[in-house]
């Protein structure tokens, strides 16, 4: 890539430069590619009150929007990590909803939570980039869906879950692998591989050109950058030596024992280990336990005894 056409990754603007106002721009051009609607963002809604640990300020976004029809939500933008992800995305999604209804309100102020996760490792089996999903209730016999009385201004209305519940979108970046033609396939191509179309049109990539060009970063920033990038190829590479050692030894045992119990304990071992690894080298290069802390998912007290 030319180096006057190099953009930071999606993963450090999002916590670096993109909640500036200024910049909200991106953030909406995600979320309406995504939503398939104009989205406007009204605030950032995440403040240092928030954190119950020191990295929920790297992994969530909460994000108070609104549509063309004036209509309220929440949007939670995640960078989710390899561990325990299902139950960090659900943790993310219920402390965004509990966080934000005032103390006193009735249950009927809850605004509905769309949770946007980014992903950069393997998440399983499945071949899209893109997976969506909700909570729905069908009847188990009539295979209908439940409709609930609500009271609105007087005025008695029916409500589906899927007005309520969350709607949870999984990007899965490392599957996409194809020439980007559409809005959504160029803000993919973007995560993935940090390019941005010159000509492009795609909501929210004409400002990323503009504000997230690594040339304009100060000297500051460039080196905070630098020291990302360098951070995640440490972890990608032992990562993957301790998946390959993890795997080899497990089918060992596997083989040795006959059961299949041999294999998921070795894979697990190994990725533990090689977490741990990536830790320690991390502190050899002088990084925040902050910054550890969003890149490995180990608590601080195991960091503090490397």
């Amino acid at each position: 890539m030319d180096v006057d056409n190099k953009y930071v990754r999606f993963d450090w603007a999002v916590k670096r430069m993109l909640r500036d106002k200024a910049n909200f721009g991106v953030l909406e051009g995600l979320i309406t590619v995504l939503l398939n609607e104009p989205v406007h963002i009204i605030e950032l809604l995440e403040s240092e009150g928030n954190q119950n640990s020191f990295d929920d300020k790297f992994n969530r976004v909460d994000i108070k929007a609104k549509n063309d029809k004036e209509e309220i939500f929440l949007v939670e933008v995640q960078l989710t990590r390899e561990l325990y992800y299902l139950e960090r995305i659900l943790y993310g999604t219920a402390k965004t909803i509990t966080e934000h209804i005032n103390l006193g309100k009735t249950y009927d102020s809850i605004k509905k939570v769309y949770s946007i996760n980014i992903i950069y490792f393997d998440l399983g089996k499945g071949s899209d980039y893109l997976y969506h999903g909700q909570n729905k209730f069908v009847g188990v016999h009539t295979h209908d869906t439940l409709k609930i009385s609500t009271k609105e201004n007087g005025v008695i209305k029916m409500k589906t879950p899927e007005e309520i519940f969350p709607e949870y979108f999984i990007i899965r970046v490392n599957e996409f692998n194809q020439v980007a033609s559409t809005p959504l396939e160029e803000w993919i191509d973007y995560l993935k591989n940090g390019h941005i179309k010159d000509d492009t049109t795609a909501p929210g990539l004409q400002e990323a050109r503009k504000k997230l060009q690594y040339l304009m970063l100060d000297k500051a920033d460039r080196h905070a950058y630098d020291e990302h990038i360098n951070a995640i190829m440490i972890q990608n590479d032992v990562l993957g030596n301790a998946r390959l050692e993890g795997l080899a030894e497990g089918r060992e045992a596997g083989r040795a024992e006959g059961r299949a119990e041999g294999r998921a304990e070795g894979r697990a071992e190994g990725r533990t280990e090689g977490i741990i690894e990536v830790a320690r080298k991390m502190k050899l290069h002088n990084m925040s336990t902050e910054d550890i802390l969003q890149l490995t998912g180990l608590d601080p007290k195991t960091i503090a005894d490397l």
